[in-house]
């Protein structure tokens, strides 16, 4: 066995990304990296115990009002915090406000467990990340910083290759699909010191285009299925999230491990 850190216990916090969305299970929940990583700590060791506060749509003052001080009380061992991007993506995004977040956010949590972990959240190739690219690159770069500090690791998403092809993004093109959160969790096993024989960033086969009429008409979905109902929430002040308690609030056995 690898001499890696020996967990307890986890909880992770932040929105969609770590709740699970878009990994959807039979039952119409999500699962997603954070419950597939839980699922493997607990193989590894009798007793482990998981949360997680992620709810969808979160904004950072929202993750670091309502979520952090719950995880530093639960003193897990191990703590993912992964935020901002709901920020970044609306029209207008006072960046210094997020980054200040985040620094309260890892000042408080870093203490309160053995290892925190940061990411470099993943990007969907195309016009939507030119379009924000320089503030997910001083995000992230904050996010570098306040690791370096508080001794905290980052796993590097948005350099992954394999993570900003469309092919593992689901049709709202806002969330990973099965195979996506797979890959994020082997990352973030991978990075904790873990041993695998896995590639996780091994790109997909090649495969041609899809047609022109395809193309589309997959816009024209996601325009009418994804799109307008997000503007809708934007223009209202509504969030997908709003009335929606995490899925996991408290320590407990991950799923099938009960």
């Amino acid at each position: 066995m690898d001499s890696a850190p020996d967990f307890r216990s986890f909880v992770a916090l932040g929105d969609s990304f770590t709740e699970g969305m878009s990994d959807l299970m039979p039952d119409g929940t999500y699962r997603g990296w954070a419950d597939l990583l839980a699922q493997r700590f607990a193989q590894r060791r009798a007793g482990f115990m998981y949360g997680n506060l992620a709810v969808r749509g979160k904004l950072m003052r929202q993750i670091a009002a309502e979520q952090v001080p719950a995880a530093a009380a639960m003193g897990a061992d191990l703590v993912t915090l992964v935020g901002g991007l709901n920020d970044v993506l609306r029209p207008r995004c006072d960046i210094d406000q997020v980054c200040g977040l985040l620094r309260q956010s890892v000042e408080q949590l870093a203490p309160a467990c053995k290892q925190l972990v940061l990411m470099r959240s993943p990007a969907r190739r195309g016009p939507v990340l030119e379009r924000y690219r320089a503030r997910l690159d001083r995000l992230f770069a904050y996010v570098d910083g306040l690791a370096a500090e508080h001794g905290a690791i980052v796993v590097d998403l948005y350099a992954s290759a394999s993570l900003g092809d469309p092919r593992l993004w689901a049709d709202d093109r806002l969330h990973l699909t099965a195979e996506g959160h797979r890959r994020v969790a082997e990352a973030v096993w991978q990075r904790l010191g873990y041993e695998s024989d896995v590639v996780w960033d091994t790109p997909l086969p090649v495969a041609l285009p899809p047609r022109w009429y395809a193309r589309r008409a997959a816009d024209a979905r996601f325009a009418r299925e994804h799109l307008l109902p997000w503007i809708g929430r934007r223009l209202t002040g509504r969030s997908s999230g709003d009335g929606r308690a995490p899925k996991r609030p408290d320590l407990a056995p991950p799923l099938g491990e009960e």
